[in-house]
C-alpha cells in the first residue's frame, strides 16, 4: 500500500487545478488594481496640474453693481467664481497679447512665474471712486510728483513720486492715448529685470455704468502700453450686457 501511494504521489501535479485557479483569479484582481491605480493616477495628476484652471468656455453672467458682463468660465481664475449671479468682484486672467483664457494647450503660460509677461490679470468691482486713474492724474497725483520727469518706454514720461508722497518705491509712467485722453500707471521697477513680476504694474478704469476695472501686469509689457488699454476696453465693452444684449462698446472716462 505504502508503494502504491508513493507511486501515485510522484505522478500527482505539482500544481493543482484549484491553485492555478486562485493564482490566476490572483492576476487578475492585481492587473485590475494596477490599471485602476494607473487611471486614478492621472486623472489626480491632471486635477493637479489644472491647479483650479478650467477649459470650460460656458458663458457666465456676473452682476456686479448696475453691469452685468458675461465672461467664459475658462477667463474667471477661481472656481467659487465661476457662477452666473450678482457677486462683488471677479478675478480674470487672460494670454497676452491673445486675450485668450486658460487652456491645456497654453499651461505653462498659467503656471510659470518666470515669464510673467504672458498674462495679465483683471479685478472687477463697483466703483467706490468717481474717477479712475486718468482722472485722478491731475487733482491727485500731480502734486506728488517730484520735479524731474524722465524718458519712459514707448512715449511715456515717468514721474518720480516725492520722498512723504507714501508710495514708497513706486513710480508713475504718464502719457496720452490716442483719443487724446490722459493715461497713469503705477509701477514698483524691479532693479533687475530677471525678477520681474506680473504685479508690476497696475492701473484701474471705469467701464459699462458703475464698474471698476484694475489690471496688473509685468514691467516687461510696459512698451506696449497702448495696445493693452485699447485690447482690455475693447474685450470688456464687448462683454457688457444691456438689456440681455451684448454692447459693441460700454466704457467710460
Amino acid at each position: 500500500m505504502t508503494a502504491a501511494a508513493t507511486g501515485n504521489d510522484e505522478h500527482a501535479p505539482l500544481i493543482s487545478h484549484r491553485l492555478l485557479t486562485r493564482l490566476t483569479i490572483g492576476v487578475a484582481v492585481l492587473a485590475s488594481l494596477t490599471v485602476a491605480i494607473s487611471v486614478a493616477g492621472r486623472m489626480l495628476g491632471e486635477r493637479i496640474a489644472q491647479a483650479g484652471h478650467t477649459e470650460s468656455a460656458e458663458l457666465v453672467d456676473v452682476v456686479i453693481g448696475q453691469d452685468q458682463i458675461r465672461l467664459p468660465a475658462n477667463t474667471i481664475r477661481f472656481e467659487e467664481q465661476r457662477q452666473t449671479g450678482r457677486t462683488e468682484r471677479v478675478d480674470l486672467y487672460f494670454t497676452w497679447p491673445e486675450m485668450q483664457g486658460y487652456s491645456n494647450a497654453q499651461r505653462s503660460r498659467f503656471n510659470d512665474a518666470g515669464r510673467p509677461e504672458g498674462l495679465v490679470f483683471l479685478n472687477l468691482s463697483q466703483s467706490t471712486m468717481s474717477k479712475d486713474m486718468s482722472g485722478r492724474l491731475e487733482p491727485i497725483y500731480s502734486h506728488l510728483f517730484g520735479d524731474e520727469p524722465g524718458p519712459g518706454p514707448a512715449g511715456l514720461t515717468l514721474r518720480r513720486l516725492k520722498e512723504n508722497s507714501g508710495y514708497g518705491d513706486e513710480v508713475f509712467f504718464t502719457g496720452t492715448l490716442p483719443d487724446g485722453t490722459g493715461y497713469a500707471v503705477r509701477c514698483m521697477i524691479p532693479s533687475d529685470e530677471t525678477q520681474s513680476t506680473s504685479a508690476d504694474c497696475q492701473r484701474d478704469i471705469h467701464i459699462g455704468r458703475d464698474l471698476s476695472v484694475l489690471y496688473r501686469f509685468s514691467s516687461r509689457l510696459l512698451p506696449q502700453w497702448q495696445a493693452m488699454e485699447a485690447r482690455i476696453r475693447d474685450y470688456l465693452g464687448r462683454s457688457l450686457i444691456r438689456n440681455g444684449r451684448p454692447l459693441s462698446t460700454g466704457f467710460r472716462r
